[in-house]
């Protein structure tokens, strides 16, 4: 009988670190509430494509910017590059 109320007791230990962790983590998602979900709602705004040490994005775009900002002139790019390519 001494296997059985092991097995017993294994069981009832499980069963009891399964619920003191799920009781932590319910009480850390309650405590922190505020500062989850800011950080929650910036990771859903980040862009992962964008190289936070690159230095074209140290000035980062806001959700507030318009598009008009991403527009390139083509006229003025053709004039850049013929200029470098005759300073050459």
């Amino acid at each position: 009988m001494g296997g059985r109320e092991r097995e017993k007791g294994a069981l009832k230990s499980a069963l009891v670190v399964a619920g003191g962790l799920a009781l932590a983590w319910v009480t850390m998602e309650t405590a922190f509430k505020p500062w989850l979900d800011r950080l929650r709602s910036s990771i859903a705004r980040s862009d992962p494509a964008a190289d936070p040490d690159d230095a074209d994005t140290a000035a980062t775009a806001t959700l507030d910017d318009t598009k008009e900002a991403d527009v390139v002139d083509v006229d003025e790019e053709v004039k850049v590059i013929e200029g470098s390519k005759s300073s050459d």
